[in-house]
């Protein structure tokens, strides 16, 4: 997963219009670090981009995304947010809707 460690990087990749997975966690969570391999392990399974943002470090990205709480997954196609996991995140449930991103995506 590559990070995101700046506003200006991310509204880039926004910019781009392209679908990309993006894991928020905040400093000192262990939900967070028990979560990323999970999500991690999916990255070779498809095509589309995983980045990786600390919202303790970018607050103000943080805040114009409306993340309040951390573990979340968010996941873009043609720059724009279609999915939301906050909190407890359902592999299964991530997995499927990655399956439709990377369908929909190759259209």
């Amino acid at each position: 997963m590559k990070g995101i460690d700046s506003v200006q990087v991310y509204n880039e990749k926004i910019g781009q219009q392209e679908s990309f997975l993006l894991f928020v966690k905040t400093d000192h969570c262990s939900v967070c670090e028990g979560l990323r391999p999970q999500v991690e392990r999916f990255e070779k399974d498809y095509s589309l981009p995983f980045y990786s943002m600390n919202a303790a470090r970018l607050p103000e990205l943080a805040g114009s995304l409306l993340l309040f709480t951390a573990p979340v997954v968010l996941l873009f196609r043609q720059g724009k947010e279609i999915h939301r996991f906050a909190r407890f995140v359902p592999i299964e449930e991530l997995r499927r809707k990655l399956d439709r991103l990377e369908e929909e995506s190759n259209v």
